[in-house]
């Protein structure tokens, strides 16, 4: 199976007044596209970090960030802009959707950043909302839907570029078990049957058992022996 992304001898530090942490010391590791992984760990141990990494929206200190044949580490600000439009979305715990805005125009927020011209937009969002069970739904607001449902929108403006890569950081945190399942249900649909490379974050067991592995992060390390072979 072909490596979507690479991480290789990825130092990671913050500076906390006079004191530097370090979270991550010569982290390697690699994704194998159509991968659905869930990285546990407890609170501290580098989660959020290692998706801000592999989506682009942080830095190594020092090593190497790998997509395809792109090196991530190297690209400056307007390429990684670019690079994030076209390859990766996100998904977190807190749907940050805008009130003011239906469901559809929610979901076309990524693409008003492209060249597409509205036509394609618009199937576009049409798609998206599709896939996730929301099409009788475009013109609702926020405030009109459930917490699962405005998930599914999240969910949705986060495919509706087409990535290849979806970061998830606690997508189920906010739901009870049965909206959870429902969610978690939705993203196994999207690495089986659309492809999509899935990086979730959880602190929950019941939700990673929908991944195809669980990862175990403590201290800057991944557990070795949860890696598949």
């Amino acid at each position: 199976m072909t490596d979507l992304i690479r991480l290789t001898g990825i130092d990671k530090a913050y500076s906390r007044g006079k004191e530097k942490i370090a979270i991550f010391d010569k982290l390697t590791m690699s994704v194998p596209a159509g991968d659905f992984i869930a990285v546990m760990g407890p609170s501290g141990s580098g989660k959020t970090t290692l998706l801000n990494l592999l989506g682009g929206t942080d830095r190594p200190d020092s090593g190497a960030i790998e997509f395809e044949s792109q090196r991530l580490d190297q690209m400056n600000e307007g390429q990684l802009a670019r690079w994030r439009a076209a390859n990766a979305g996100f998904i977190f715990q807190f749907y940050n959707l805008m009130p003011t805005l239906s469901a559809a125009q929610n979901v076309e927020l990524p693409l008003m950043l492209t060249n597409l011209p509205a036509a394609k937009r618009k199937a576009n969002v049409e798609t998206a909302l599709k896939i996730v069970g929301l099409a009788d739904r475009a013109k609702h607001r926020p405030r009109e839907l459930s917490g699962g449902q405005q998930q599914r929108v999240a969910i949705a403006r986060a495919i509706v570029a087409d990535p290849k890569l979806l970061l998830c950081d606690e997508p189920t945190g906010d739901l009870d078990r049965t909206t959870a399942d429902e969610i978690l249900s939705t993203l196994q649909l999207l690495n089986r049957e659309l492809g999509k490379t899935i990086i979730m974050v959880t602190h929950d067991a019941e939700a990673a058992k929908f991944a195809k592995r669980t990862l175990h992060l403590d201290k800057g390390r991944l557990n070795q022996k949860d890696f598949a072979a």
